[in-house]
């Protein structure tokens, strides 16, 4: 019975040093080497400070900016509380959030019909955080943003086709733009005022 009680001792040991030490460890180290940025969380700096993620959607007001898909994310993007609304297309709660968010969006942006708001721009993602939006999400907006920049919309055109990233790996998902990079490269070419 002791030599079953401590061959039991010895496997609980050599297995938690495995999964709970060797284990972590070699994923990490893995992350590091083939994911670097990734693995750091993809923080982007800007003068020595850290302004944001890549990973994680942050929430854009001004008119001179992209705005991103809304957060169901606590209070915007709270990557603490990530997650859906869980309210499904019959929910009240739900449809007038949607009304809300039309309205919303067809106030900033006037020269938008109400048929042609990309419906991404007026839900949220499933974790809340989609740092992401379609070309065509974010060319809807090409107006409002070169209005409020005093620029050419064909000017912020190119900025929005110069930051497309085609699908993963070139087969998996579809064109994206993410939307914190997409405002850094037009800080870039046309400062904000």
């Amino acid at each position: 019975m002791i030599k079953t009680f401590y061959r039991s001792i010895m496997a609980t040991a050599l297995l938690a040093l495995l999964l709970c030490g060797v284990y972590p460890l070699v994923v990490y180290g893995l992350g590091r080497i083939f994911f670097a940025d990734n693995a750091a969380g993809g923080i982007i700096y800007r003068d020595g400070h850290a302004i944001g993620a890549k990973l994680i959607g942050q929430a854009f007001t001004k008119p001179g900016y992209f705005h991103g898909r809304p957060s169901a994310a606590g209070n915007g993007y709270d990557a603490a509380n990530s997650s859906g609304s869980n309210l499904g297309p019959t929910n009240q709660k739900f449809a007038d959030g949607l009304k809300s968010n039309v309205e919303a969006f067809l106030k900033e942006n006037p020269t938008v019909k109400s048929g042609e708001v990309p419906t991404q721009l007026i839900t949220a993602s499933g974790s809340g955080l989609d740092p992401h939006i379609s070309p065509e999400a974010a060319m809807v907006q090409v107006e409002r943003v070169a209005s409020a920049r005093h620029v050419s919309a064909e000017l912020v055109r190119s900025v929005v086709r110069g930051k497309v990233e085609g699908p993963q790996w070139g087969i998996f998902g579809e064109p994206v733009v993410n939307v914190l990079q997409l405002n850094l490269a037009l800080d870039e070419k046309v400062p904000p005022k």
